[in-house]
């Protein structure tokens, strides 16, 4: 039971007092398991564009993206600290040795292929030493430091998007400024215009902000181009309460209730926001030089091609079922949901009336659309693409996270190693209707696909919740279309090693 004082702060937190005590009522309950009916696979929910398909994707975004307002948006809010969370435990150790720490000496061997290595040199510099002076005299730690804390470089506390992360001949690039080239490359739409929205934090705004206002105009006169960019922050409102392992409201030391940042999900808001035909989606540590990025400017091109392929599809579908209701109209329509939209129709369609299918037909065509790419996995299978049976009996196509998967189920678990591919956030969504109105995309999510980690604040224990991942549960109830990609376009940066492969160099 909520004191009359609690209730009061999370109406402060701009959150509907049912929607919190729904929250605790998950904590109480738990999350339903999603029951995946089967892998999606080439051939079955996984569509593979051969040449003539690719060439046909990247005609149709062609001759159509011009007259689309599209948006390029980045998730790009926190820190970058769990990047160098190996260098940080090397400076806590009391004498620490590269040689028993092969991550920190991969680090320090090769630290003059990293981008930011002439800034690290200018910041020893200005402490009355040099990076050169510094790696010889076995410095290390004073390297790392520089690197990480505010008196030096300040990456630790940086987000990863203004990290400077490749090098060219004119000078580097941080992910901010990878996604800028990128926009430019696929992202050119209505007005000559290319459009990115960046979700930050709220204590790194005015430097993504600053970043941008050198960019934008270097990158104007680069391509020739209109820059928009717009920024948001994900909202206090999305945060979820923290309870104790009892499932009561978890009281901070300063006697406030815990609220907390509910994952990804919370940015469905952020998106919902956005007035645009198309939205490409990319995290932001996901870029590459521009000697690789030939081939993810293609295959985003062509993602969006598929897409506006069955935009278009489904518009005239919905549009002919304005016009009349009959077995015409209604093929026309089930044909783009089985055969455009890769739906799978339940066996009681068939023996339902005209009006029947007419209503279940729009129901299922008139939603967002997205299509995704899929990398085929290389290692042990992550959270990827799967067919799910919905309550009215159709299968759809989902991607589930393992936490919303029970392992423990034999059957479950099999289907679950069968997966041959995983998502790696590449995706671009159609968010308005066939009258030209904006969904209200909060309508197509499933609440029930949220999940519960256990955490600890000042060494109590505590229980947190996620709201449904932004490309899982937040979009279960969206058209879903699966696009296999190459595995180059996905190259993301977890550790600050990671800049050394090949693919960063």
């Amino acid at each position: 039971m909520l004191t009359k004082e609690q209730k009061q702060q999370i109406e402060k937190q701009g959150m509907p007092l049912e929607v919190v005590e729904e929250q605790i009522h998950h904590f109480e309950s738990g999350f339903p398991f999603l029951d995946i009916q089967k892998a999606a696979q080439i051939g079955d929910g996984i569509l593979v564009l051969d040449e003539e398909r690719l060439q046909k994707a990247l005609a149709d975004y062609s001759a159509k993206s011009g007259d689309q307002v599209i948006v390029k948006f980045v998730p790009a809010s926190g820190a970058a600290s769990r990047m160098f969370k190996n260098l940080f435990a090397f400076l806590e150790q009391e004498n620490p040795s590269l040689e028993k720490d092969d991550f920190v000496k991969k680090f320090i061997s090769e630290i003059q292929s990293f981008a930011f290595r002439e800034d690290l040199d200018e910041s020893l510099k200005n402490e009355g030493s040099s990076l050169e002076e510094a790696l010889k005299d076995k410095k290390y730690s004073s390297i790392i430091t520089q690197l990480l804390e505010d008196k030096g470089l300040g990456y630790g506390n940086l987000p990863k998007g203004l990290l400077k992360f490749h090098n060219y001949p004119e000078g580097s690039r941080t992910p901010v400024e990878e996604h800028f080239v990128e926009g430019a490359q696929y992202g050119l739409g209505k007005n000559n215009t290319v459009r990115l929205h960046f979700t930050v934090s709220p204590e790194h705004q005015k430097k993504f902000e600053e970043k941008v206002a050198v960019v934008k105009p270097a990158m104007k006169s680069k391509f020739g181009f209109n820059f928009e960019v717009s920024f948001s922050q994900q909202k206090k409102s999305t945060d979820t309460i923290a309870v104790d392992l009892e499932n009561k409201p978890f009281i901070d030391e300063d006697g406030s209730i815990l609220f907390r940042p509910a994952g990804h999900g919370a940015l469905l808001e952020n998106l919902n926001d956005i007035d645009a035909d198309l939205v490409f989606i990319k995290n932001i540590d996901n870029v590459v030089p521009d000697r690789l990025k030939e081939t993810t400017n293609t295959y985003k091109k062509a993602i969006g091609g598929v897409l506006l392929h069955a935009q278009e599809n489904t518009f005239k579908a919905l549009k002919g079922m304005d016009l009349a209701i009959d077995e015409i109209t209604l093929e026309r329509a089930a044909h783009v949901f089985t055969d455009v939209l890769g739906g799978k129709l339940p066996t009681s369609f068939h023996s339902k009336t005209l009006s029947e299918k007419a209503s279940f037909l729009r129901k299922k065509l008139n939603r967002p659309i997205r299509v995704c790419g899929m990398v085929e996995n290389t290692g042990e299978p992550g959270g990827g693409p799967f067919w799910v049976k919905e309550e009215d009996g159709t299968f759809s196509l989902q991607i589930a996270e393992t936490a919303q998967l029970d392992l423990d189920n034999a059957a479950q678990a099999k289907i679950f190693k069968s997966s041959t591919h995983f998502n790696p956030t590449d995706l671009v969504c159609g968010i308005k209707d066939y009258k030209g109105n904006a969904f209200n995309l909060m309508e197509f999510r499933d609440p029930k696909t949220g999940f519960i980690t256990q955490k600890s604040k000042s060494g109590r224990d505590l229980k947190a919740q996620e709201l449904p991942g932004l490309w899982n549960g937040s979009m279960a109830h969206w058209n879903s279309i699966f696009v296999e990609v190459p595995l180059i376009t996905f190259n993301p940066v977890k550790t600050i090693n990671d800049l050394l492969r090949d693919v960063h160099q």
